[in-house]
């Protein structure tokens, strides 16, 4: 299947609620990558984001600052990332996989490098919280463009009209709304402002549908968001549970089922 048809076929789609998982790559432990990916789209994850770890990640909470800071310990970086990717798309062929990070460690790998290695992988797309819209106009889009990969741009609650406007005119897959303006991984149920917020989504009709991300943790927690968006977004609880004792296909069916279920 061409690179650009997993997320967008997806999205295209009449499915709903649809569940990404995000987990750090090279944790808990440096191995640990491959089998969690394909644990996840074995249990059901419709779209998957794989962490870069970066010393300074300003968008995370603790749970996913301190797993940053243990695969870097245990020796991740982008050209090893890279090396435990070079088969997964013969074990994961469908599932939509992005890749999650910050500018700096993919500057250092030389961006034109990072965007080809990434697309001849597989790899659908990227977030990358940090990048300008200025620059990603000027520089980045035409080269994300030519690999086939889509950016995913985030917005929060305090996001102008006009800026989402203008992230809805140039995406292509999905936008990601951060549910609070603070780090991730804090949030405990819907506010009453949130709602609101995500009302105020749905009325402006964007042509990208919208998955909500930062504070689910559970079930019911991304049953809420689902009458709302397109589909929720977890990071730190799946990182909690990967951190825990057992195998990782077992912590990660254990986690997945009685969301999926």
């Amino acid at each position: 299947m061409p690179v650009q048809n997993r997320l967008t076929q997806l999205l295209q789609s009449p499915r709903a609620n649809l569940l990404t998982l995000y987990f750090t790559a090279g944790f808990p432990q440096l191995p640990d990558t491959l089998p969690v990916l394909e644990a996840l789209a074995q249990h059901g994850a419709d779209i998957i984001e794989i962490g870069m770890p970066f010393s300074d990640p300003i968008a995370d909470g603790p749970t996913i600052q301190q797993s940053n800071q243990r695969a870097l310990e245990n020796g991740m970086n982008i050209a090893r990332l890279f090396e435990q990717l070079a088969d997964f798309r013969q074990r994961v062929p469908d599932t939509p996989v992005l890749l999650m990070g910050y500018l700096n460690p993919v500057l250092q790998f030389g961006l034109e490098r990072f965007c080809a290695q990434a697309a001849a992988l597989g790899i659908d797309g990227l977030i990358l919280p940090d990048l300008p819209m200025r620059e990603y106009q000027t520089r980045y889009r035409g080269l994300l463009a030519q690999h086939q990969l889509s950016h995913i741009f985030l917005i929060t609650p305090e996001t102008s009209a006009d800026r989402i406007r203008t992230i809805d005119a140039e995406s292509e897959g999905f936008i990601y709304a951060v549910s609070s303006s603070s780090t991730t991984g804090k949030t405990q149920g819907l506010a009453s402002e949130q709602i609101a917020y995500f009302e105020r989504l749905q009325k402006m009709q964007l042509k990208n549908p919208f998955l909500v991300g930062f504070g689910i943790s559970e079930a019911a927690g991304f049953r809420q968001v689902c009458q709302y968006a397109r589909g929720g977004i977890i990071g730190s609880a799946f990182i909690r549970a990967l951190e825990g004792p057992g195998a990782i296909a077992e912590k990660v069916k254990a986690f997945m089922d009685p969301i999926k279920g």
